[in-house]
């Protein structure tokens, strides 16, 4: 029979991981932040937008589907993009885009926009549905 601590080292371990991507989401939206801030410095901003804009694409270097190498690219290149940029940005400057990521990541979301996207599904899935049956 299996004892307790495996358990709980497990669930440690995933809130440990939910808290580093807790933290990874918020210092992507702090360079997105940090890119569209005057005070940046220019090589910082340029740097900070490619990561940001890398991280929050739907689109990879490698993709997703390709086995190892495709979630690699995520681990590996996001990360260091970030701490590339970090080391580019003045601390105190940093800590106030952070800030204002957290605040923004802790807004509520759209009910109405969410209602907004599914109605516009299910319309494409009926004018589909029509279009087949009218060809059958």
């Amino acid at each position: 029979m299996a004892s307790a601590a495996p358990i709980s080292s497990r669930k440690r371990s995933l809130g440990r991981l939910a808290d580093w991507a807790k933290t990874l989401k918020r210092d992507v939206l702090a360079l997105w932040l940090a890119a569209r801030d005057a005070r940046t410095p220019l090589v910082a901003k340029l740097l900070a937008g490619a990561v940001a804009a890398y991280a929050l694409s739907p689109i990879d270097l490698i993709p997703d589907f390709i086995p190892v190498l495709g979630l690699l690219d995520d681990l590996l290149i996001v990360p260091l993009g970030i701490w590339l940029v970090l080391k580019l940005i003045p601390a105190a400057l940093m800590a106030e885009f952070r800030e204002r990521a957290a605040r923004l990541a802790e807004r509520p979301n759209s009910m109405v926009g969410l209602l907004f996207v599914v109605a516009i599904w299910l319309a494409m899935a009926a004018l589909l549905g029509l279009f087949l049956i009218r060809e059958a």
